[in-house]
């Protein structure tokens, strides 16, 4: 039987203004870290809405205290086979939507332990190179940038 899921998700930085970044250890395949992810529940789920969900969800953080970020960017890949019988048939690629959500400093993390085993901030270099996820380390590769406005687009915030 077919799956529900929407092939559509949110890729969510969260980053300090010194680009510490927060990264979470996958439950079902510890030893992989990323940052917070997650697909819409509806297609018409606005993509805001879904990144203040996975966020609050994941880490217990409220991104309207913050500063959310829409970077513009789009990331396309394949689904991985195993995954595939959440999604309807014949979908085989996602659409990745990446955000930025920058915190003064970093704070305490209730993780979903349904999903995550720890968390950790790292400054961005180890958070790329710690990062699964080529796309996920791709954009952490892109604060210093970011940080200075100088990225590929600067952002648009996204209250």
């Amino acid at each position: 039987m077919a799956g529900t899921k929407v092939p559509e998700s949110v890729l969510v930085v969260i980053h300090t203004a010194d680009l510490q970044v927060l990264l979470l250890e996958r439950a079902d395949h510890p030893g992989f870290w990323q940052s917070v992810t997650g697909s819409k529940e509806r297609v018409d789920e606005p993509l805001v809405q879904t990144c203040r969900r996975e966020v609050f969800e994941e880490t217990g953080i409220d991104t309207a205290q913050y500063e959310l970020t829409d970077w513009g960017v789009e990331n396309r890949y394949e689904i991985y086979m195993h995954w595939r019988h959440r999604y309807p048939d014949g979908v085989t690629h996602n659409t990745e939507h990446v955000f930025g959500l920058r915190l003064p400093a970093p704070v305490a993390i209730a993780i979903a332990p349904r999903e995550h085993l720890r968390h950790a901030w790292l400054p961005w270099e180890q958070a790329a190179e710690r990062c699964f996820s080529w796309s996920n380390a791709q954009a952490i590769r892109q604060l210093p940038a970011r940080a200075r406005g100088t990225g590929p687009t600067a952002g648009r915030q996204s209250r």
